[in-house]
């Protein structure tokens, strides 16, 4: 089977993930999609091949050489991103030859290269689209058809290759991906996540993050009698919000530099509550941004008084990159990988998380590749044809390249 046909099968099962579920995964429909991926392992020659109790899939192909040789893991999710409808995905494939794409004439949905130009480097190829109603589940459904694609081309070869083994996640979207993630039992010297984007993009970088939730408490009182008196929480909220640097947030910046998100606000005279996330990839300018909202709490308790405020910063992940360069070879290994399939290897920083990071933290190393998807959690998501098969080749050469 190739790897675009492997991947339509997995576009038709629904898997979006829930951040409001308590349980694991946080959505049944993913185990669907778990169920059909365990049974092609089976089916392509792994062994040690099940589904855990919280949907995580696993499996292994055993070494067929004496020589001793790194064990190598690869690992993609299975859910796909709330941001857009994930039901009836309704796939085709285009030769794209410039120009903009028609997703539905029925309802004016148009792929524009003047709204994504990256759309420009894929003319003559083929690309996969949706009706522009549904996102289209690249993101990670085509990580999942390359690997298990590669695997079984590897298996087809015959050639000497070391142990490789495959796991395929829940809940990735939702953050909690690696929450159950079985490194022991995974038994990898070190895996790469295949969950990136455009071929070539090599990512074992990412932010330093944090969540902060901040409260301010108001005193209410009838506004025609409040001087002195009143303390309105929801302009304290403002007031926070104005102590804190303006240019850092998420509109103002790019490449490495980091920032704070306010994501939710809510608030009213006697009670209001300000969601933040905080984020960079450099551990000293993290420490600095943390300590930045606990001097706005402080001006704020200055203010207003010691029970004005109460703030919680809790860190989530960490920059896989302080433990990827304790081993920094197995990056060299994707990017002579990625040569031998004419990929030019591009490493850009993840403006962003990844299970990698906390599995790189785990004691597992796990650095991310490409997909070959572009526009992820979108509507007008779109893969190549034609990349998918590049990232299948570099899975390969990794495999046979392993030392």
């Amino acid at each position: 089977m190739t790897v675009n046909e492997r991947f339509l099968q997995y576009v038709k099962y629904p898997t979006m993930s829930d951040e409001n579920s308590q349980t694991v995964p946080s959505t049944q429909k993913q185990l669907a999609l778990a169920q059909h991926i365990a049974e092609e392992l089976k089916q392509i020659g792994l062994s040690d091949v099940y589904v855990d109790e919280y949907g995580y899939v696993y499996g292994h192909l055993e070494a067929n050489t004496d020589k001793i040789k790194d064990k190598i893991g690869f690992i993609a999710h299975m859910d796909t991103s709330s941001e857009a409808s994930d039901e009836a995905i309704k796939p085709r494939e285009v030769k794209y030859s410039g120009g903009d794409v028609v997703l539905n004439e029925e309802k004016n949905i148009v792929l524009s290269p003047l709204v994504y130009p990256s759309l420009n480097k894929y003319k003559g190829k083929t690309l996969i689209v949706t009706d522009g109603t549904t996102l289209l589940g690249a993101d990670d459904k085509a990580g999942i058809a390359e690997i298990i694609t590669a695997v079984e081309n590897i298996i087809k070869s015959g050639k000497p290759h070391g142990k490789v083994s495959v796991a395929f996640t829940p809940d990735e979207e939702i953050g909690r991906g690696a929450d159950c993630f079985d490194v022991e039992g995974f038994d990898a010297d070190y895996a790469y996540t295949v969950d990136g984007g455009a071929w070539g993009e090599l990512e074992y970088e990412n932010f330093n993050a944090a969540s902060a939730t901040v409260e301010l408490f108001g005193v209410s009182i009838h506004p025609g009698s409040a001087k002195g008196i009143m303390k309105n929480a929801s302009l304290m909220a403002m007031e926070f919000n104005s102590l804190l640097p303006g240019n850092e947030v998420p509109s103002q910046t790019e490449g490495y530099e980091g920032f704070h998100h306010l994501t939710g606000m809510k608030g009213d005279v006697e009670y209001a509550e300000l969601n933040y996330i905080i984020r960079d990839h450099d551990r000293l300018k993290f420490e600095e941004k943390k300590e930045q909202f606990l001097n706005a709490a402080d001006a704020i308790r200055a203010k207003y008084g010691n029970k004005s405020i109460n703030i919680k910063i809790n860190d989530s992940y960490y920059n896989m990159r302080e433990k990827i360069e304790e081993r920094i070879e197995i990056i060299e290994y994707v990017k002579t990988a990625m040569r031998k399939a004419n990929v030019e290897p591009v490493v850009i920083p993840i403006r962003g998380g990844t299970d990698g990071a906390r599995l790189s933290y785990m004691g597992l190393l796990c650095p991310n590749i490409c997909t070959g998807g572009e526009n992820f959690h979108s509507r007008f998501e779109y893969i190549p044809v034609e990349s998918m098969e590049k990232t299948t080749s570099i899975i390969e050469n990794i495999i046979l390249g392993a030392k």
